[in-house]
């Protein structure tokens, strides 16, 4: 994990929030010998504490740490360690669209970002496929999950992919998402470039994004509800290139999750709660 960074952390002061959970211990250690200034918190686990109101699952906790302390950033694990979000100076949560569109970017000018590509999913704010396309990286969005995440990247050849949650896969280092190596790669970056987290975060603009999940009595109906899809359209049709619709069935639960994305929080909430509304008409339990 050291030696997968781009630079030293020397002169970075980092509030680290270890969720009291798998990070607890090499998180703040890793950081330290990078040369950063650690103020490990949630690192006690009991066995019974672990994303208790705090990591990855709660950044803002971090994020006010950081403002109280005048830290560089905040650092936010969760439990077993393999996701990473952000804070920056300001204690705003910087989250894993943000620091992939950094990391890809930041390849790509080195010229070691194969095929100019980068894998992600479908809840992919619509600021990242905009910062891409500005800076001519290709994106491919798959099913939620960093397993189907790893699938395509082996298949396109890409090494480097993930998800808005944290979870980020950098396959020139590891197989799989691990916390520590994102933290590392995003910090190291800013470290080397002399710019800020904000700075960093500031590369793609992150579009509102409200999420409606509605409980159904079948997610089988979902495909051929004509009339929610027509909503669906319609509010496609007004959004037009202001902003994104994603209505899928729940992989876990018999929910449908609406989501939408737009220039105003305002905006984005009015369209989903209209189509959540219809789902719920149609499809409601």
């Amino acid at each position: 994990l050291e030696k997968a960074a781009g630079a030293r952390l020397d002169g970075m002061t980092l509030v680290v929030d270890c969720a009291n959970g798998a990070a607890s211990a090499p998180a703040p250690a890793l950081y330290e010998r990078l040369g950063a200034t650690v103020h490990a918190i949630h690192a006690s686990p009991d066995g019974r504490n672990i994303n208790v109101d705090c990591g990855a699952l709660h950044p803002e906790v971090a994020g006010r740490i950081v403002l109280e302390l005048g830290a560089d950033a905040g650092v936010s694990h969760d439990g077993d360690a393999d996701r990473a979000l952000f804070t920056d100076h300001r204690g705003r949560v910087v989250d894993g669209d943000q620091v992939l569109a950094a990391c890809a970017i930041a390849l790509k000018e080195d010229g070691a970002l194969p095929g100019d590509a980068v894998v992600t999913t479908v809840m992919a704010n619509l600021g990242f496929h905009r910062a891409m396309l500005d800076a001519g990286i290709a994106v491919t969005a798959t099913k939620v999950g960093d397993r189907y995440v790893l699938e395509e990247m082996v298949e396109l050849g890409a090494t480097v992919g993930g998800e808005q949650s944290g979870h980020l896969i950098f396959l020139d280092h590891a197989t799989t998402g691990d916390g520590l190596l994102t933290a590392v790669r995003f910090l190291s970056l800013a470290a080397r470039s002399g710019r800020t987290v904000a700075d960093l975060a500031g590369l793609m603009r992150r579009y509102p994004q409200v999420t409606e999940n509605v409980r159904v009595r079948s997610l089988r109906e979902l495909d051929g509800s004509t009339d929610v899809w027509d909503i669906v359209g319609a509010v496609e049709e007004q959004l037009a290139d202001t902003g994104r619709v994603l209505v899928r069935a729940s992989g876990t639960e018999p929910l449908v999750r609406v989501m939408v994305e737009a220039e105003s929080e305002e905006v984005a909430a009015r369209h989903a709660e209209t189509i959540a509304g219809a789902v719920r008409r149609h499809l409601g339990a």
